[in-house]
């Protein structure tokens, strides 16, 4: 029986006065305590500092970006267009005409409306609807005025009549109302879920509550750090990020409590003293659980190098809150288990002197060493048959849609502006409210005039022109040399507005963008195309960039990490290639999903990036916490006995956070948005797969199978076993 008296627990007391053995861990858990009460009030802050505007995610480098920020030159104030329909079956009336124009005076007075360019209604040709342009002031909360709006139009109805807020603002104002759940929901459904599954894993009351509540400073933690950053503008918070964060948060703070709470465990059976059992549970977790945090920060962090804002913020705040994560498992954790000891346990608590479980060998139970047996019998045929059935599952890569989807489906469920929309189109030209702005030089505005005209899929042409009551003047074959008032010129410069058949935020509408600009590169002087379409068409192409950059970048920088963390080469490139065929196989079953049961029309060219990083990142921590629990047992007994030791000993915590960090994505899911949804589901089924196929079976039975040429070309190669 071992007892305090060993001379490692001798050693480890004198070293260590009594007194710093209380006071290190009050300090420590003090120290988050005041973090907590000082970043419970940032959690309001979020949403007020995040950003849902597409524009505000390009590129300065950006053509619909240079656009965009020329343009308010010719406007007086930064507007966003919502666009009011009004239609009734059978065609309105004139009643309806008037009720119409009475709530046109009436939303002019609304705070956020910008009165003096709200436009008179604009009947279509069928005579079956209306349109109303009302732009908004988006240097306020943009959503707040389209609700308001709305709320007005709610209240005041004819029978008969309905009535639609589309255009960009609206879907503005759908998309925040559909992250609205984010600071409540989520969280609910995060921390329901993980609790569950920490009580069916340590069948304690209390311990679930620690570990979670070790998850919870950690993220107040890092909103506090990400709100401050975001109000001095150093990052770019959106909603999508602020979901992410919390889940990565959770699921992260949680692994790592998982394995650090796994080492406690086991020293508890060798030390009677509390802060013995502490020192020995750290100098053995630290390793591994930093290794496994920097992994996915290092991996994180390489989204700087993204040409999206959206993108290259979410690196940083998502880098923060890993770290937070981190440093609440190494230090919040330890203490306050320090504190509780054995009781946190209760009530199988683990007894000092009592035998640690059988690994391997005859008079080895349970699953895990059952499953080494298994894998020490067969471990080529197993590794190989493993691989193959994950190809099998990456085929259906070659489904997934993954170049882009419009604006309108980004929101899930029942979207006001998706339905007005489809009403738009059906009267009006789709892009009504959302024309192509073009920018050119004074002496090139015919020739503009004629490309532009002469493009398949230009409904029509105005140009700008404050001397006209609308501001615009319409441009056409046979005005363009003669207008009746002569267009605003800014610095040379004239802006044209091209209405396009297609909706704004549509495929065919960026096509016609791209061949727009295509052909206007020969008219004499810089002609410059943005607008709504211009927008998601340049972000969607910088998204595919940042794709094919960052994967690389991932799989190089962690790569390297693996390599200085197990000492060899050998084990970390196969470890990488283990997790990409695994991520290939997450994405190709989620690909069949998406088409043939969810109907998801698309996806962002950003979702299998995020998809990877988080699945590279998060699931090689899996391979790292057994292997380097492998190379320590290889270091004792030999490589094919360290592998069967360090599944045995490693199984049970690395499954349970395996399914912790799955629920914790699968939470994304609440929230009615197409972007978070997949990244839900693909990550989720990922970690699932990395858990149980991957680092249960793929991986062991691969490192068996070479056995100590696995580390090569460390020393540990050279061994005998």
């Amino acid at each position: 029986m071992s007892t305090p008296s060993t001379p490692v627990a001798r050693a480890e007391n004198s070293r260590v006065p009594r007194w710093l053995r209380i006071l290190v861990p009050v300090v420590l858990a003090i120290a988050w305590l005041v973090v907590f009460a000082a970043g419970g009030s940032s959690f309001a802050k979020v949403s007020a500092v995040a950003s849902n505007a597409q524009a505000q995610f390009l590129p300065s480098s950006a053509e619909a970006t240079t656009v965009q920020e020329l343009q308010a030159e010719f406007r007086d104030g930064d507007l966003i267009p919502a666009v009011i329909v009004y239609e009734r079956d059978g065609g309105l009336t004139d009643a309806d005409r008037s009720f119409i124009a009475d709530q046109i005076a009436a939303l002019r007075d609304v705070p956020g409306v910008s009165t003096d360019d709200v436009s008179p209604m604009i009947p279509s040709e069928d005579g079956a609807a209306a349109e109303v342009f009302v732009p908004i002031d988006s240097t306020i909360k943009v959503s707040d005025t389209v609700d308001e709006v709305r709320a007005y139009l709610a209240d005041h109805v004819s029978e008969g009549l309905a009535v639609y807020v589309t255009g960009p603002a609206g879907l503005s104002a759908d998309i925040a109302g559909a992250f609205s759940g984010i600071d409540g929901l989520l969280l609910l459904v995060a921390f329901a879920a993980v609790f569950i599954i920490l009580v069916v894993v340590y069948r304690s009351p209390l311990l679930p509550i620690i570990v979670l509540g070790t998850s919870l400073v950690a993220l107040t933690g890092a909103v506090l750090v990400v709100v401050a950053l975001a109000t001095a503008g150093v990052v770019t918070l959106t909603g999508q990020t602020q979901g992410i964060l919390f889940i990565l948060v959770i699921g992260a703070a949680t692994d790592y409590s998982l394995l650090y709470v796994a080492r406690y465990r086991e020293a508890l059976r060798d030390h009677e003293r509390r802060w013995s059992a502490t020192w020995k549970a750290l100098t053995t977790s630290w390793e591994p659980i930093l290794a496994s945090g920097a992994t996915v920060i290092a991996g994180l962090l390489m989204l700087l190098f993204s040409d999206l804002n959206s993108n290259k913020g979410m690196g940083p705040v998502a880098a923060i809150g890993i770290g937070f994560a981190l440093l609440a498992a190494l230090t919040f954790l330890p203490a306050v288990l320090l504190f509780a000891g054995r009781v946190a346990f209760w009530p199988v608590r683990p007894r000092s002197g009592s035998a640690h479980p059988v690994l391997t060998g005859p008079g080895a139970r349970g699953t895990w060493p059952r499953l080494g047996t298994v894998i020490a019998r067969r471990p080529r045929a197993i590794w190989i048959g493993t691989t193959l059935v994950l190809l099998v599952a990456a085929v259906g890569m070659l489904q997934l849609k993954a170049d882009g989807v419009s604006q309108s489906e980004f929101v899930l469920g029942h979207s006001e502006a998706r339905d007005g929309q489809t009403v738009l189109g059906e009267h009006f030209p789709g892009g009504s409210g959302t024309p192509a702005v073009v920018l050119g030089p004074e002496g090139s505005l015919a020739a503009m005039a004629d490309v532009i005209l002469a493009q398949d899929g230009v409904a029509s042409l105005t140009a700008i022109a404050h001397e006209s009551p609308s501001g615009t003047v319409p441009v056409t074959r046979d005005s363009v040399s003669d207008l009746r008032v002569a267009p605003t010129v800014v610095d040379g410069r004239v802006m044209l507005q091209a209405t396009l058949d297609a909706p704004g935020d549509s495929a065919e509408a960026e096509a016609t963008v791209r061949e727009l600009r295509a052909q206007l590169a020969t008219v004499d002087g810089e002609v410059l195309v943005g607008g709504v379409t211009a927008v998601a068409l340049d972000t969607n192409d910088a998204a595919i960039h940042d794709r094919n950059l960052i994967i690389p970048l991932v799989l190089l920088v962690i790569t390297l990490i693996l390599m200085l963390l197990l000492r060899a080469v050998l084990a970390p490139l196969l470890l990488i290639l283990s997790v990409v065929v695994s991520f290939a196989a997450a994405l190709g079953v989620s690909a069949l999903v998406f088409n043939g049961i969810f109907g998801f029309p698309g996806a962002d060219p950003s979702v299998p990036m995020f998809g990877f990083v988080f699945l590279v990142a998060l699931g090689i921590d899996y391979n790292i916490f057994l292997m380097t629990r492998v190379r320590e047992e290889s270091l004792k007994h030999g490589t094919r006995e360290g592998v069967l030791r360090g599944l045995a000993s490693t199984g049970g915590v690395i499954t349970s956070a395996g399914l912790v960090l799955a629920a914790t994505f699968a939470a994304l899911g609440v929230l009615p948005i197409l972007f978070l949804v997949q990244i839900s589901f693909i990550v989720a089924f990922g970690v699932l797969v990395d858990t149980f196929i991957v680092r249960s079976l793929l991986v062991p039975a691969l490192g068996y199978d070479l056995g100590r040429k696995v580390w090569w070309p460390s020393a540990l190669a050279r061994g005998a076993r």
